[in-house]
């Protein structure tokens, strides 16, 4: 097995490089957006506690019936665009973005930089890590 790659390397150099360049390109970007906005949900909640940061939930309604951060307002990642404008009177204070698993809410971090918001944050591992970590949930 081993042997049959080592010849695949030499007969295919190009495609072995262009496979490792977008190999290392994908780890930057994800290295550096995970580190540059993200907080984990003990950082999510010194910021709820110290700074009054507002928590944005970009789960469809369902989801986010069956279980939110306490405050949390409901902005569907969908509708994000036309929605910013509800967000305007909180864009001095920080904002976490909050999705299911973390992957998601950087499209709609970015939206919100975009827009002039300063202090925008996403929930690292989304709502299943603060759920694992223990922490409460709303269910309406």
């Amino acid at each position: 097995m081993i042997d049959q790659l080592f010849e695949f390397v030499q007969n295919h150099p190009l495609l072995v490089g262009a496979f490792l360049l977008v190999l290392t390109a994908w780890i930057a970007y994800e290295v550096r957006n995970s580190a540059s906005s993200g907080v984990s949900s003990s950082q999510a909640t010194q910021l709820i506690n110290r700074e009054d940061a507002v928590i944005v939930d970009t789960r469809e309604a369902g989801d986010f019936k069956a279980g939110h951060i306490a405050g949390a307002r409901n902005i569907p990642q969908s509708r994000i665009d036309e929605r910013i404008g509800e967000l305007e009177k909180v864009k001095d204070k920080p904002i976490v973005v909050v999705c299911k698993s973390g992957q998601a809410s950087g499209t709609t971090v970015a939206k919100l930089v975009k827009a002039g918001f300063s202090r925008v944050y996403k929930l690292k591992g989304g709502m299943m890590q603060w759920q694992a970590d223990g922490l409460p949930v709303v269910k309406k």
